[in-house]
């Protein structure tokens, strides 16, 4: 089993991911701001800034999930963070996952990505905020760091949580739309891709998109 830090492991996305590697039987650190409301049993809680964590967690890791988002304390502090959670993670020779928006992905190939059209302005600084941190990676991670960006699809939230089917589709870095042209994927099945992924690491340093 791994040992798998997750960056922003009682929000949303990274709370379904604690759960879900949790239940394989890893060795789980959550990191986060502030104690969870409701733990998960065996998984190992730090609290504090993210740049003052990490430094003494991620040389231990196996595998890095990072999962904040560009609010509160943390906006406009995000490609920052990043940046750092790359390096160290690429000194420790730890597996880097990095959670991205769907605004990243382009709508066809050879499209310009979402986030380069029309945003609604009360979205608008995160989509850009999280598009910086794929740049990040596309363009300077480190050489040796094996790293994935993931996007979820366009209905992903806490506020559509959906239900579980234990099924999903991963694309490239064109979204993934159903036959009704919705792009959906549950919490739950969303970080049931990214925990597959680590158990079966099947992208390397690419943009990779999970919806049904």
């Amino acid at each position: 089993m791994s040992t798998i830090v997750v960056f922003g492991g009682t929000g949303y996305t990274g709370g379904n991911v604690v759960r879900e590697a949790a239940s394989r039987g890893h060795q789980v650190i959550a990191v986060s701001r502030s104690q969870p409301k409701h733990s998960v049993p065996g998984v190992r809680y730090e609290v504090g800034k993210v740049e003052d964590v990490a430094r003494r967690l991620v040389p231990g890791a196996d595998v890095v999930v990072a999962a904040l988002s560009p609010r509160g304390d943390m906006a406009g502090r995000l490609v920052d963070a990043y940046e750092e959670l790359a390096r160290l993670s690429a000194e420790a020779g730890a597996r880097y996952l990095q959670v991205g928006g769907f605004s990243s992905l382009r709508p066809a190939p050879d499209q310009p990505r979402f986030v380069e059209g029309e945003i609604p302005e009360p979205y608008r600084a995160e989509a850009l905020e999280g598009e910086a941190t794929r740049v990040l990676l596309a363009q300077r991670a480190p050489e040796e760091l094996d790293w994935v960006f993931v996007s979820p699809g366009g209905g992903y939230g806490s506020f559509a949580p959906g239900e579980p089917t234990g099924g999903y589709r991963v694309g490239g870095e064109i979204a993934l739309f159903d036959a009704e042209g919705k792009s959906n994927v549950s919490g739950a099945d969303f970080a049931l891709a990214i925990v597959d992924e680590i158990d079966d690491p099947r992208h390397h340093r690419e943009h990779i998109s999970v919806a049904y």
